[in-house]
């Protein structure tokens, strides 16, 4: 029997999304197929990307988060599910890792329920601003999407707002949200709970023009 270093030791072999600062990243060699590639930011747990890569195996999927100790939890899993079509990098989307992504080489990016900084004079830190909307669109194809959910309904606004005044991207929702969940919403451990003490989530989808 392995001992955990070494199960995530061949976990990572496998699992993990090397960035070659001198290379572009090449999904077909990545993945073995040329199947359209999507994005989670924020893995947390990886109940919703796991989740969401099983019930979609012909499409790839990249988890990104940046805290070692859910990283290591999502290579854990990885290592018993064995899902090809995932892939894990512990990366910070700026103007400078993007560089060694294929522009508008993503189908659709996942941001479920990014820390909403509620407190005024930490609006700052909150990871939808436009620099990052920037960044996201060099990432996805035309006609891409950004697939956001938060329960907090003052980032939902600010969420709203930040979109509304972008002419590179369309809401998809008439309202720029829906409270209501599409067949095969994958509800996490997170979202459960928040539900139960009665916040239910606004959900956003904005399309790359």
């Amino acid at each position: 029997m392995l001992t955990d270093k070494e199960i995530l030791e061949e976990s990572r072999r496998i699992f993990e999304l090397q960035i070659e600062e001198k290379d572009m990243l090449d999904f077909k060699n990545v993945f073995g197929n040329k199947h359209p590639v999507h994005i989670e930011i924020g893995s947390g747990r990886g109940e919703f990307l796991f989740r969401t890569a099983q019930q979609n195996p012909e499409i790839n999927f990249i988890g990104i988060d940046l805290k070692e100790k859910r990283v290591k939890t999502l290579f854990r899993i990885l290592y018993k599910e064995k899902l090809k079509n995932v892939r894990i990098a512990k990366i910070f989307l700026d103007e400078e890792s993007i560089k060694f992504i294929p522009p508008n080489s993503i189908e659709r990016i996942y941001l479920q329920h990014p820390d909403p900084w509620p407190k005024k004079r930490h609006f700052h830190r909150r990871i939808v601003q436009h620099s990052f909307i920037d960044i996201l669109h060099k990432l996805l194809t035309k006609g891409g999407i950004i697939d956001i959910a938060t329960d907090h309904e003052d980032y939902a606004n600010w969420i709203v707002e930040h979109f509304r005044k972008r002419k590179d991207f369309t809401s998809i929702n008439k309202k720029g949200f829906t409270r209501e969940s599409e067949d095969g919403h994958v509800e996490t451990y997170f979202e459960k709970k928040k539900r139960e003490e009665g916040f239910e989530p606004y959900f956003m989808k904005y399309r790359s023009i």
